[in-house]
Parts: C-alpha cells; sequence; structure tokens
C-alpha cells in the first residue's frame, strides 16, 4: 500500500513538473485569466448595481465569486486543456496498451497526473489573478483559516468530480476513436452549468434547482459558496461537502465500469 501511494505520489509531482516547465504558456494564462476578470467584474458590477441582492449575493460577494472562478478556471480545466484530450489520442493511436500493461491501476494514474497538474495551474494560474483582483476590487474574502481550510477541501473535491467527468470522456474514444466533437459538447455545459459565467443561483425557480444537483456544480458553484460562507453555518458547508463527495464516488464508479467494458474491447480487438 505504502510503495502504491508512493507511485502515484510521483505520478502527481511529475505532472505539476511538466506542466510548470511552460514558464510561458502559464505567463500567457495568468494575463489572459487577469484581463477577462477586469472585464467580468465591471459586467458584474453593472449587472449587481441594477438587480442588488441577485443571486443571493451582494456586489462584494459576487466579484468575489467571479475572480474566485478565474483561479479556479485552469485547475478544474472547465474550457479544456486537462488529460482527456492526451487520452482519446492514445486511445486513437494504440498507445493505451502501454498503459494497460503498467503495473498500476489505470483511473488512478491518470487520478494522480491530472491532480498533480491541477496543482501547478491553481498555483501558477490562479493566485496572482485572485491577488489582483483583491487589490482593485473590494471583495468578500474570509479571514477565518478554517474557512479556507474547507475551500481546499472542497476544491480538491471539485478537482476529483471534474476528472471523473473528462475520464469518462476519455474512455468514450473507445467507442467513437475522434473525441473532437464531444469535447467541445462538454466544454459548453461545463461553461453553463458550472457557474463559470453566473452564479447558478441566479437560475430561477426549478431550472435553477436542476443545475444545482448536476455534477458540474461540484467543480465551481459548490468550492465558491464554501468559501463565501452563507447561511447555515457548518451543517450547510457539510453538506455542500457531502454532495461533491457523493458525486465523486459516483463519477468514478462510472468510470471503472466503463473502463472495464473498454478493456474487454481492447482485448478482443487484440485478439
Amino acid at each position: 500500500m505504502r510503495g502504491r501511494a508512493g507511485l502515484y505520489g510521483a505520478v502527481a509531482a511529475g505532472g505539476f513538473r511538466r506542466y510548470a516547465t511552460y514558464g510561458t504558456a502559464t505567463a500567457a494564462g495568468v494575463f489572459t485569466n487577469t484581463v477577462f476578470g477586469f472585464i467580468l467584474a465591471y459586467t458584474y458590477i453593472a449587472l449587481w448595481d441594477e438587480r442588488p441582492g441577485l443571486g443571493g449575493y451582494d456586489q462584494s460577494e459576487a466579484l468575489t465569486f467571479m475572480w474566485v472562478s478565474q483561479a479556479l478556471l485552469a485547475a478544474g480545466a472547465l474550457i479544456g486543456g486537462g488529460f482527456q484530450e492526451e487520452f482519446q489520442e492514445r486511445v486513437r493511436t494504440g498507445d493505451i496498451a502501454v498503459d494497460l500493461y503498467r503495473p498500476a491501476d489505470l483511473q488512478l494514474w491518470w487520478l494522480a497526473g491530472d491532480l498533480g497538474r491541477a496543482a501547478f495551474q491553481l498555483l501558477g494560474r490562479g493566485v496572482v489573478p485572485l491577488v489582483i483582483g483583491g487589490l482593485a476590487f473590494q471583495l468578500a474574502l474570509p479571514t477565518a483559516p478554517l474557512r479556507w481550510l474547507l475551500f481546499l477541501v472542497s476544491v480538491f473535491l471539485g478537482l476529483v468530480v471534474s476528472f471523473a467527468l473528462r475520464y469518462l470522456l476519455g474512455l468514450a474514444a473507445f467507442w467513437l476513436m475522434d473525441g473532437a466533437g464531444i469535447n467541445m459538447m462538454a466544454t459548453v455545459v461545463s461553461i453553463f452549468f458550472s457557474g463559470m459565467l453566473l452564479p447558478l443561483t441566479v437560475f430561477p425557480g426549478g431550472f435553477g434547482e436542476f443545475v444545482r444537483v448536476l455534477p458540474w456544480a461540484a467543480m465551481l458553484q459548490v468550492p465558491v459558496d464554501v468559501l463565501l460562507g452563507g447561511g447555515g453555518g457548518g451543517a450547510r458547508t457539510a453538506g455542500w461537502l457531502g454532495f461533491q463527495a457523493a458525486w465523486a464516488v459516483v463519477l468514478l464508479g462510472l468510470g471503472r465500469l466503463l473502463q472495464a467494458a473498454a478493456t474487454r474491447k481492447v482485448v478482443v480487438q487484440g485478439g
């Protein structure tokens, strides 16, 4: 068990180092996130000036929601940039057979690597835009260390949910062979249902309730709500974390089932 933990830890560290080598791309990403952050910030200011309290947030909370979303954007691979394209290409070329022969679990191997990537993106592309946003605007960032710790736990669970969804996309390549179309559709769904554009609490009625129970809400909406706190105290935060954990378990379980089916397909095709 200790050896396996060390193996996946090394894979995660390798994923971190791999993305750390792209300094120019990281700097460009920080610039892009910051510029779009300012554009969205002034859009939010205009919207909340017209509709104070929209979605249950005051203006400073709404701005906090937006800047934290920018900080989580690359880490959660909400608009691409994750492992799924590489995974699908390995399926297309047949290199996935090498992965299957490794003395390691396929799902855990890719999860560890993606968490390493996400850790670098969170530090490399997330911290600076959030700091700049905090200096330029009045944000409702908490001061309690426990709130930040709970936020990091929620971010981790959100990253696992994000991986689990994208792992399903990767496995779909065993049947589709070309994942470009499904990746594009997944990006559109992620943008709309994660809360990237607007908090999901803005959507009214039954539709709003529906989108808030989908797994995409666990990737962005929930971590920001955990950071902001909201009403309900510890019980509500525990509910949010439980919601994320439940989706992580369900989606990882679906991934294992689909992986087993994909493995049988590889064996059949390979004789």
